[in-house]
């Protein structure tokens, strides 16, 4: 009778004791516990089931009644485990109370909803490709259909198609081009591949190029930042020559391309025309375009052609480039916010680009040219308020940012890094210097005004020649001794 007791309550049997032991290891996930003991249990489950079964054959040699009592416990088990097991991968982990888990809980939520909304923005603004080209500096570039590319999801664009080339601006002036100057074209090319007629190259926008932004909503503009007409203010730092007080229709220039140091990922260093007008407050219109190094907007230290417009001094509209509904490119071979190549060197071979905006007399829109003749496309005149007529000042000239993130003033380069006093194949230069008047003529400048923010930091110089016509030097090394 003793031992029958003892069998009753399992303290004989071994299989028993391995019953209880299963019971205790299927429990369901509590508050305490996480969720990853639930493998080992079902493991430790199956081991058991095929134990149950063996021991089931081993109870049928004794007796028949034993046998039946056995497999029907044995099935029991077998139900019981497979629906403890069911549940646990059914069962969800319940939150905790604790800082620690709603911490744990909330961050990959905020995460996975900037992922969503960099995806969408990314879905958006790269458009299906019917070619693609892997440049040797690692950049993708799509070739697009013309009438499918961003400018085209403007409300006023839609179902629109590029336009014909415009009138050319007429020039009486002939420069000359010194042997040692050539001109710089787009490290893509280097590839051998070109995108098809009847196409416009992208630059594809890359989630990592997405998340570098200091906000996802800033992604691909200017910071917002107070203007004045020296463009002094907020770490906005400029060596640049203007011409204001007359109705402008156009600018054109030569600039050298450099790849300054630009030291923080924040900071940018550019050159570039400036086609303003406005009152340098809430309602200033520019039209842009340049070179520039930016980490923050591209990854790398390359110069990169670029564009850029706003009419509402950065704050909402305008973008770089192709990253929002505007500029129209008409060009399938230049790309912009490509890495231009070759780049001047110190005391060796200079190279520099041309680039024109003017006003089409026809249409009223803004067209961009770079190099020798290529158009590159338009800014349609309805994106703007005061430039839809004409332009109230041109500029032209470096801009870095200077963000003080170490407490002194940055190393960021402007231009060559070098300052204008060092002169040809040591500083940077803008050359030919012209804009254009109401009736299409290029004309050179006349009452040139020059404005270096800090000089001791980077500084400006005029000339005037018969080869290079009106030209400036400009730039300089950033922090140095007399730039704490």
């Amino acid at each position: 009778m003793k031992k029958l007791a003892e069998a009753e309550d399992g303290s004989i049997f071994p299989w028993r004791r391995r019953q209880q032991k299963t019971h205790l290891l299927l429990r369901l996930p509590s508050q305490q516990e996480p969720t990853t003991t639930l493998a080992p249990a079902i493991q430790t489950t199956h081991k058991q089931l095929h134990y149950y079964y063996y021991s089931s054959k081993m109870a049928a040699s004794s007796s028949s009644s034993a046998t039946t009592l056995t497999l029907s416990l044995s099935l029991s088990h077998i139900f019981v485990a497979f629906l403890l097991v069911s549940l646990c991968y059914s069962a969800s982990p319940v939150s905790s109370d604790s800082s620690a888990n709603s911490t744990q809980t909330f961050l990959p939520r905020k995460e996975l909803l900037k992922l969503k909304r960099v995806n969408a923005y990314l879905k958006k603004i790269n458009k299906p490709a019917v070619k693609t080209i892997q440049s040797p500096d690692g950049d993708v570039f799509d070739c697009v259909l013309s009438h499918l590319q961003p400018a085209f999801d403007h409300p006023l664009l839609k179902g629109h198609k590029p336009l014909d080339p415009p009138e050319r601006p007429k020039s009486n002036e002939t420069s000359g081009t010194e042997e040692i100057i050539a001109e710089s074209f787009q490290q893509w090319h280097d590839s051998g591949e070109s995108c098809p007629e009847g196409t416009v190259p992208i630059r594809r926008t890359t989630e990592k190029d997405v998340l570098r932004a200091n906000k996802l909503r800033r992604f691909g503009k200017k910071p917002i930042r107070h203007l004045r007409r020296d463009s002094s203010g907020n770490g906005h730092e400029h060596a640049v020559v203007f011409v204001n007080g007359e109705q402008y229709y156009g600018a054109k220039a030569k600039l050298n391309v450099w790849a300054p140091k630009v030291t923080d990922p924040y900071e940018f260093s550019l050159s570039q025309i400036w086609v303003i007008s406005g009152s340098f407050e809430n309602d200033l219109n520019t039209i842009e375009a340049g070179w520039q190094v930016s980490p923050e907007l591209y990854g790398d230290s390359y110069p990169r052609f670029f564009t850029y417009w706003t009419t509402d001094a950065y704050q909402a509209t305008g973008c770089y480039n192709l990253l929002c509904s505007g500029f129209v490119q008409t060009n399938n071979k230049i790309a912009i916010g490509a890495a231009i190549s070759p780049r001047s060197s110190y005391r060796g071979r200079q190279f520099d680009i041309g680039l024109m905006v003017w006003k089409d007399p026809k249409h009223g829109h803004w067209w961009l040219e770079f190099g020798s003749g290529l158009l590159v496309g338009y800014w349609p005149a309805f994106l703007f308020s005061h430039l839809r007529s004409h332009a109230s000042m041109v500029q032209f000239g470096g801009e870095i940012v200077n963000s003080r993130s170490t407490g002194a003033h940055t190393y960021t380069q402007m231009g060559s890094g070098h300052f204008a006093g060092e002169g040809f194949g040591k500083s940077s230069y803008f050359r030919n210097l012209q804009t254009v008047d109401w009736d299409n003529n290029l004309l050179p400048l006349s009452s040139m005004h020059l404005q270096a923010d800090h000089p001791n930091c980077y500084d400006v110089r005029q000339g005037r020649n018969t080869v290079w016509g009106t030209y400036f030097y400009y730039g300089g090394p950033g922090r140095n001794m007399r730039c704490p």
